[in-house]
């Protein structure tokens, strides 16, 4: 199979296309710079461009394209931006197909974020969207693949674990010092899976009927508190602080710090587990012990 990525050079992109490859599968890596490997082919998404031959000599697409959400201050700018490539990278995608081509299947970035805060309650592929600037985000990116004229499913992704970055990115250093902690009360939940995981749902969902919304999380959401244990046991150090809001407050704004560290999701991937596909790391634990 040969398969386009889009966001190829992010840590989900990175790991799938290693994983591709390695499974006998061509890879062609979408990038916005300059073109300097073979397998890379140059885009455009704010144009709505691809350069030749586009999508036309691939199988499928994985579209992982999007700004970081906690990469800077969330400015109305910044929020535009979020929003924006998301949606203009899927929008340039699926334009680029056509129902009777080469290309019959795509996997289109999404995130658990579309339920808004589910507090404790468990929720699926089945629920409607909830509120918030994430998950009016989220709907808009998912509305945008709509438009996709064939096979197509939403990968619902949570907060990615791995040593490369992720979720554990930007708090490693802090755990590593004693310093790290619970986020506010510690009750919300925190949806997660593996990078491996993750990139083996995705190479599971290329040959896949699935289409519409899948939730690619582990099937074992856990507490803040529980994950901030976890990780501390993991690093062997104390983690008796709790996280200063008002310090990341002043850095990446209020809105940041209710929706995306206040707030949480309880997702299950229902629609995984049902198709068969079973996951490596289930449990955090087991999660953690994989980064070595």
């Amino acid at each position: 199979m040969r398969v386009a990525i889009g966001g190829s050079t992010g840590l989900i992109g990175t790991a799938l296309a290693r994983r591709l490859i390695r499974g006998g599968h061509e890879v062609v890596r979408l990038v916005r710079g300059r073109v300097t490997a073979s397998d890379q082919r140059h885009w455009d998404p704010d144009a709505g461009r691809i350069d030749g031959p586009g999508l036309e000599d691939v199988d499928a697409v994985v579209n992982l394209a999007g700004a970081p959400i906690a990469g800077a201050r969330w400015t109305k700018e910044r929020k535009a931006e979020i929003l924006r490539s998301r949606v203009t990278s899927t929008l340039t995608i699926v334009t680029s197909l056509t129902p009777d081509g080469r290309c019959q299947r795509l996997l289109n970035g999404s995130a658990v974020g579309y339920y808004g805060n589910t507090g404790t309650e468990i929720v699926d592929e089945t629920m409607p969207a909830g509120r918030g600037f994430l998950a009016d985000v989220v709907a808009a990116w998912e509305a945008a693949a709509a438009h996709s004229p064939m096979s197509t499913a939403l990968l619902r992704t949570g907060q990615v674990i791995a040593r490369e970055g992720g979720y554990l990115g930007m708090q490693w250093p802090v755990f590593a010092l004693g310093l790290g902690g619970r986020v506010g009360t510690g009750r919300q939940f925190l949806s997660w899976i593996s990078l491996a995981d993750h990139v083996r749902a995705t190479e599971f969902l290329l040959t896949s009927d699935l289409t519409g919304p899948v939730n690619v999380t582990s099937p074992d959401p856990v507490s803040n508190l529980e994950f901030t244990r976890a990780f501390g046991s993991y690093l062997r150090r104390p983690t008796p602080l709790p996280l200063p809001l008002s310090l990341v407050g002043a850095v990446f704004g209020r809105q940041f710090v209710d929706e995306a560290l206040l707030s949480g999701q309880r997702a299950r991937p229902a629609r995984l587990l049902d198709a068969g596909f079973e996951f490596e790391h289930p449990r955090l634990s087991q999660a953690l012990s994989a980064l070595g």
